[in-house]
């Protein structure tokens, strides 16, 4: 790495703490050395990063689906900071500006895709994953370089506290989208964790009728029920969850027993969206009731543009999602952080702290 930083103006360290997987079950809090920004990165001091799904997989398997981890990789793209070093191109923000991180860059094979939907270019690049070899190395460190075209400068009135849960806002707005309109419908969201809690709030904004959040667990549910579903069921509940007959499914349990329940609570004609992160290889699935049906499956992969629209939605305050941030904790403190955020039936989104006197709290 390089360390040939212009340390004149602000004064930054030559090192810093960072959350790194090396391998299935082994997350360490490594010191790495701070590369020079290239001329249209800028430095961001990290403040907040939320713990995503795929980061506790890449901790407790070495994958996230599709995405083998074989090299260490710093984690994270959850994340929330300010700009202590403006790009030296001059685009961008300006020092001391508040942003929020779109961290996907898009690839090679784009053209050959709907030009409205980069995320499926099959050479995207994303902070924080395995996808591709060498590894895009997160943002879970006190500074990152980034560059301009990934930051989003954040409008008076969200706090950076908030802004951690930006980009995984977009996923379940991006989730909710690929169900069309969803004014007047009935909804159905099976696993009510972080993304579908957001899920739940994206489409009470949405303006869905009637919202019925599904967990295993009361927690999630208290979560679900706090940024907007009008009722819950548990999991196991099988014949409430076919009662519902939901116009629009957004299914984010990533196992196939609640793509099933997916299936059994969408109405006839349905629309049943695919947000969760289903293992590689082989799933069972009642296809045959899909089919009987004629139901639409419909899978989202994280999203476009659609941060813009939480951005905005959250500065006029039609967005409401910070009941789903249930814990906090100080970097050095990453790996008790992790163990919270993977007990299910005991957090919603866990954060990470970055930098001095930030103290834990849940």
């Amino acid at each position: 790495m390089l360390t040939n930083i212009d340390l004149s103006s602000p004064v930054l360290p030559v090192t810093g703490p960072a959350v790194v997987a090396h391998a299935a079950g082994d997350l360490r809090i490594d010191e790495l050395t701070l590369a020079a920004p290239a001329p249209d990165e800028a430095v961001i001091e990290v403040h907040y990063g939320g713990i995503c799904g795929s980061d506790l997989h890449y901790w407790l398997h070495g994958a996230a689906g599709e995405s083998i981890l074989k090299a260490p990789l710093v984690l994270g793209h959850e994340i929330s900071g300010t700009v202590v070093r403006a790009a030296t191109d001059g685009t961008g923000p300006a020092a001391g500006t508040p942003v929020a991180v779109h961290p996907a860059t898009p690839g090679p094979g784009a053209a050959r895709y709907p030009a409205d939907r980069p995320n499926l270019s099959p050479g995207c690049t994303y902070l924080g994953s395995a996808a591709r070899f060498p590894h895009k190395d997160g943002a879970f460190s006190r500074y990152v370089n980034l560059p301009t075209r990934m930051l989003r400068t954040l409008p008076e009135g969200i706090g950076l506290r908030t802004a951690a849960l930006i980009e995984p806002a977009a996923v379940a707005w991006h989730a909710v989208s690929r169900a069309g309109d969803v004014a007047g419908k009935s909804a159905l969201v099976i696993g009510s964790g972080p993304i579908g809690a957001l899920a739940v709030a994206v489409l009470k904004r949405a303006g869905a009728s009637r919202i019925t959040a599904v967990d295993m667990h009361e927690k999630p549910l208290d979560i679900a029920k706090a940024v907007g579903a009008d009722s819950v069921l548990a999991a196991g509940d099988a014949e409430g969850i076919a009662a519902v007959e939901a116009d629009v499914v957004i299914e984010s349990s990533g196992n196939h027993h609640g793509l099933a329940s997916a299936i059994q609570g969408a109405t006839r004609g349905g629309t049943v969206v695919m947000v969760g992160l289903l293992p590689t290889g082989p799933q069972p699935v009642l296809i045959s009731l899909a089919i009987t049906r004629e139901l639409e499956l419909k899978g989202s992969f994280r999203f476009n543009d659609e941060i813009d629209d939480v951005i905005a939605a959250l500065a006029d305050g039609s967005l409401q999602i910070d009941p789903v941030i249930t814990h906090e904790y100080p970097v050095g403190e990453a790996l008790e952080a992790f163990g919270v955020a993977r007990n299910s039936a005991e957090s919603g989104k866990v954060l990470l702290s970055f930098g001095e006197n930030r103290p834990a709290s849940a």
